[in-house]
């Protein structure tokens, strides 16, 4: 328990006593030391050498400095706070939750006061050196942590992480997206699912899709990676399209290097950039292309074996697994039936008995 603040019979402050210490008329007392001093440094350094074990715990008490003033004259006086909650201890895991909780709850409250849109504030951590702009939406499981700065009128789904990120006005980020020390430019639309690493940046009105990772990679105004790639040290300019399980081969093993896709370039499905590598302005990259060397402005870049049809193959295939199958199941029930015959008959066993 707390030490009670003994108080004379004028009100003055005598003495501190521990809660272990105390008698049961002290343990009344409804008065208690939070254990923040405000001390004379001169009279603290020598108050310290003068003090003893003289308790049940058998410890140095720091209070028993209050009495030490008194006993010198000194001047003794009490801040009465009316919120405890101001000055709640913490000892225990169990003591910093509840006071975290405190804490997240008047941040929210302030949040909510300038026009910021909760769902639900209890479900919803906001560290205190976050902004958020007014008439931005916060949906239950968002987490926005460290220096985040979220512009106006911004929806952030549920289940998101941003640590240390940039967010401009009427952003949109969908379900389970985590940002870390990304910026995000105004208009542009994140997730769900996505992935934007350290180094990230998303120009007005970018698109970045469900299950996409960026890292150190920029993504130029207007354009999208909607769908299943990975994109790292990479940029991209305006207009591009990015198709779906696209990924830049940054890492050859030994070090990192760099693609750069020019504006209103096409790429199209299940593309792999190998960098160093440049994309020229106004290119088409078709699907299923790996890309080992630079492809000029306007150009088609297009790395597939060719396609050949064999008539009827697929047809014959089928005839012959159907007659694999049906050899397979005559070999069983032949298995089967010989198996049958070799097994003991339980009545002719009872009769030679």
């Amino acid at each position: 328990g707390y030490g009670r603040v003994v108080r004379g019979p004028s009100g003055e402050i005598r003495r501190v006593v521990e809660d272990q210490d105390a008698s049961p008329e002290e343990r009344s007392i409804s008065e208690i030391n939070v254990g923040t001093y405000v001390v004379d440094a001169t009279f603290l350094g020598k108050a310290l050498s003068q003090l003893r074990p003289q308790n049940v715990q058998g410890e140095f008490y720091i209070t028993d400095i209050i009495e030490m003033a008194v006993q010198q004259g000194l001047k003794v006086a009490a801040w009465v706070t009316n919120d405890y909650l101001e000055t709640t201890g913490i000892n225990t895991r169990e003591h910093l939750a509840i006071a975290e909780k405190e804490m997240r709850r008047r941040i929210s409250q302030r949040l909510m006061l300038s026009g910021v849109t909760m769902l639900d504030p209890d479900r919803v951590i906001v560290d205190d050196g976050v902004e958020v702009g007014r008439d931005t939406s916060l949906y239950p499981g968002v987490m926005l942590e460290g220096r985040t700065v979220i512009g106006t009128n911004c929806v952030i789904h549920g289940n998101s992480r941003l640590n240390n990120s940039l967010v401009g006005n009427n952003v949109l980020i969908q379900d389970s997206c985590v940002l870390l020390e990304a910026t995000i430019e105004e208009g542009a639309v994140i997730g769900p699912f996505a992935h934007l690493r350290p180094g990230s940046l998303i120009h007005r009105k970018g698109k970045v899709g469900n299950f996409v990772e960026l890292k150190q990679t920029e993504v130029g105004e207007g354009s999208k990676v909607n769908h299943l790639s990975y994109l790292g040290d990479t940029v991209i300019g305006r207009n591009v399209n990015i198709g779906a399980g696209t990924i830049t081969c940054n890492y050859d093993g030994f070090r990192k290097a760099r693609t750069r896709i020019e504006d209103n370039v096409f790429i199209g499905s299940d593309v792999q950039l190998i960098a160093p590598v440049t994309i020229g302005e106004g290119a088409l990259i078709a699907a299923g292309t790996t890309v080992t060397k630079n492809v000029p402005p306007n150009a088609l870049g297009i790395s597939r074996v060719p396609q050949i049809n064999k008539e009827g193959t697929a047809a014959k295939r089928r005839e012959i697994l159907a007659s694999s199958s049906a050899t397979h199941a005559q070999a069983q029930q032949h298995d089967d039936t010989e198996e049958s015959s070799l097994q003991p008959n339980p009545q002719h066993k009872k009769d030679s008995v």
